[in-house]
This record gives structure tokens, sequence and C-alpha cells, in this order.
């Protein structure tokens, strides 16, 4: 049964963000409601609100995304990535190689324990890189919230971007229609259920996501299957997102690692600024403009920037590739970049903690 502190602090946490996120959306944003509820949850998070999402809920809403995206996408990062392969690994080697160099930096300053730097600078999924770091013995607490200071950076900033380097009109609106027909949408629902439980199966990364996005763009492609999400589901898939990750910020996760925030807040930055260069740089080498390229290389995470990119007018299917092939790069070579940077800590530094979040 849920007690009066949990039922008050979800009616306020909704209230705010719904007002919240319409006034974004009213404001130009893309991704309104995902922005608004994650800064409203970040406030909660810290003041102590004693309520939290659940991780089945989390996982639902990524599979309602990966459903927005196959639909975005269709069949086209395939091609993405056969015509311009060679360009998007660059693309994700730079940004991991940016990334291992701000966590080699964190290291040697002893900023951050050990490994903890490596697992917390990946930019690949912040649920996957906080499983990894606690199974090699990292300070989980300190990599969960160093990822999710990032992912909030991020999500801020790539708004930012789409919003003020897109004309009004450019923010793309979902287009007004007919409402789905309810086998439209339980045929999304679906695939949304069967992507995520095939992709856990196969213990695919990020399967919630990655599942229904392949399973659904795989269908639509072939016309065998007509995807459709009401306004009213994606909100909530978008603010789901927006307060698990706010949520994480809790007062005694921010009391613990309070020593380490101003590197952390400065990695963090320093690591999208050098990305937004190597974005711009980006435009010089292929026909896509700048907030196509500067989502590309945003360090993450995938949903997120997932949805972004599905509100913007940029070529979607270019971002989801760059950002899905540099997620399953950053898992294989996970272990072997946190060996790396662990090695630029100097003698007699702190191991790590291995303590969870």
């Amino acid at each position: 049964m849920i007690g009066r502190p949990h039922l008050l602090g979800w009616t306020a946490l909704v209230a705010v963000s719904v007002l919240l996120g319409w006034a974004l959306g009213h404001a130009g944003f893309p991704a309104a409601f995902l922005l608004g509820p994650m800064l409203v949850a970040i406030v909660f998070g810290v003041r102590g609100a004693p309520i939290r999402v659940p991780r089945l809920g989390f996982l639902a809403a990524q599979a309602v995304v990966g459903c927005l995206v196959a639909h975005s996408v269709t069949g086209e990062i395939v091609a993405t990535l056969r015509s311009d392969g060679l360009v998007i690994l660059a693309v994700v080697l730079v940004t991991v190689a940016v990334s291992g160099g701000v966590g080699a930096v964190l290291t040697r300053l002893q900023v951050l324990p050990g490994t903890t730097a490596a697992w917390g600078s990946s930019p690949g999924g912040a649920a996957a890189m906080v499983a990894m770091a606690e199974e090699h013995g990292s300070d989980a607490r300190l990599v969960a919230f160093m990822q999710y200071v990032r992912v909030a950076v991020v999500v801020v900033s790539a708004s930012l971007a789409a919003r003020l380097l897109a004309d009004a009109g450019a923010v793309a609106a979902r287009p007004e229609g007919p409402a789905p027909g309810a086998f439209a949408v339980a045929t999304t629902l679906a695939i949304a259920l069967v992507g995520a439980g095939g992709a856990t199966l196969l213990r695919l990364p990020s399967a919630a996501l990655i599942g229904p996005m392949l399973l659904g763009a795989g269908l639509h492609a072939a016309g065998l299957a007509d995807l459709a999400l009401p306004e009213p589901l994606l909100a909530a898939a978008y603010a789901g997102i927006g307060w698990y990750v706010g949520l994480r910020f809790t007062r005694e996760t921010l009391g613990t690692v309070l020593h380490a925030l101003p590197g952390i807040l400065a990695a963090t930055l320093a690591i999208v600024l050098i990305c937004a260069v190597w974005a711009w740089g980006l435009t010089g080498l292929l026909a896509i403009d700048y907030l196509t390229a500067f989502l590309a290389t945003s360090p993450g995470g995938l949903d997120s920037v997932a949805i972004i990119a599905v509100g913007s007018r940029v070529d979607v299917s270019f971002v989801l590739a760059v950002q899905t092939l540099r997620l399953l790069v950053v898992l294989a070579t996970g272990p072997v970049l946190a060996r790396w940077i662990a090695k630029a800590a100097p003698a007699g530094a702190a191991p790590d903690q291995g303590q969870t979040p």
C-alpha cells in the first residue's frame, strides 16, 4: 500500500512536472516532458523526497521510446552505417578517447579513486555503466552520480542547442491527425514487450530500448506493423525517464561525492565542449547540419538523445547510428579502458571502495 508521504510526494512531483513540461513545450524546447520532469525530480531527490521510479517503470518507458525511434527511422540506421561507416566509427572513437582522457586526468588528480573515473566518464548507457562498474569492484555510488550528472548536463545542453539552433518552426512537433486506433496502439505495446523481452534474453546492451527499436524498425520497414503511440503515453514515457534520472540525485549521494563535485562538473563540461567542437568539424566532412552532428556526438545517454533527436528536425538515423554504435563499443572496451585509466593513479592513491548506491 502506498503511504501518505509517498502519495503526497508523487502528487507534487507530477503536478510540478506537468507545469514545467508544459511551459518548456510552449517555449519551443524539444523533449519538454523529459527535461521538465528531470529538473523537477533533481530538486525533489536532493530535498529528500521518499519516492523512486520502480526499475520496471523505467524499463517500460525505455521500451516505449524504442518504439518511437523505430517509427521515426525504420531501417535507415543500417543504410547510414553502410554509407558513412568509417566516419561514424571515427566519431565514436573520438568520443570514447576524449572520455578516456578525461577519466585519466581525474584519476591522476585523485578526484576519484581507482577505476571509478573510468566507468563514470564512459559515454555509454548510464545504467549499464553502473552495473559493470559494480561488477568490477568500483564505487558504484560515485559512478552513478557521475553518469547521471553527465546525462543531466547533456539533456540540458542538447535541449538548449535544439532550441537555439532551430527556428521555432523547425522544432518538430508531431503532426496533428486522427487519434491512433486501439489495434495499432496494442500492436505497438506488444512490440515493446516482445522486443524488450527478447533483447533481454539475448543479453543485448540497453535491452529495453534496443530490442523494441530493432524489432519495431524491422516490422515497420517491411510494412508488417503500423506503430502508433498516443501523446499521453509518450509524455508519460518521457517523464518516467526524466524522473528516474532526476531522483537518483539524493541528498545522501550528494553528500558522499560533494568533495568531488567540482571535478565531476568540470570533467563533464569538458567532454561536452570537446564533443561540440568535434561536431563542428564533422559538418565539414559530411553533408549534415550542426544540430545533427551535436546530438550524434553528445556523450549519452542513448534514450535521452533519441527523444531530443526525434523531437527536432535532424537526421535521426545518423544520430541513432552513432549513439548505438558507441554504446556497443563502450560496453565491449569498458573493462580494458578502466584498467588503462587505473594505471594513471599515482602510487599510494586510495583504491575503490566497491560500495553500492
